[in-house]
């Protein structure tokens, strides 16, 4: 089962989709945000070229656990992909994957300029490897 992993920001959609068994992350080529009903179509032909079966949408959840301006920006951008898509998708708390992806990159001696191409890639790939990771765990 393929699972597209998402990273919605203000001006870069991160994007990345797991192995067909469903274990690994690899990041797909980053989108840049037009009109969200563009952007919408963008990720519908992607669903449609890797027959994506799940969307995996990271969740800017505040470090309370509240949700913000951009948390409700992430529901309402989650309820027209499924309209669009009509395929299942699922909230993922992405808290602090920015600031990992972001460590990783420096740990392998990214300079920023090449970090800020590829940061929303690492992003998407670190929330679908963090649920396809709980996933695994809870079928043992």
């Amino acid at each position: 089962m393929r699972i597209l992993g998402i990273d919605l920001g203000e001006k870069r959609i991160g994007l990345a989709i797991s192995d067909e068994l469903g274990i690994t992350a690899q990041g797909l080529p980053t989108v840049l945000c037009t009109v969200e009903k563009d952007d919408l179509e963008k990720i519908k032909d992607i669903v449609n070229h890797y027959g994506v079966e799940k969307i995996v949408l990271g969740l800017p959840r505040n470090m309370n656990g509240t949700l913000g301006k951009q948390a409700e920006k992430v529901l309402s951008f989650a309820h027209n992909l499924k309209n669009i898509c009509d395929i299942q998708v699922e909230l993922e708390d992405e808290r602090l994957s920015t600031a990992k992806a972001e460590r990783l990159l420096i740990e392998m001696d990214r300079s920023r300029k090449k970090r800020k191409k590829v940061i929303d890639k690492m992003s998407a790939v670190i929330i679908l490897q963090s649920y396809l990771d709980r996933r695994m765990m809870n079928n043992r």
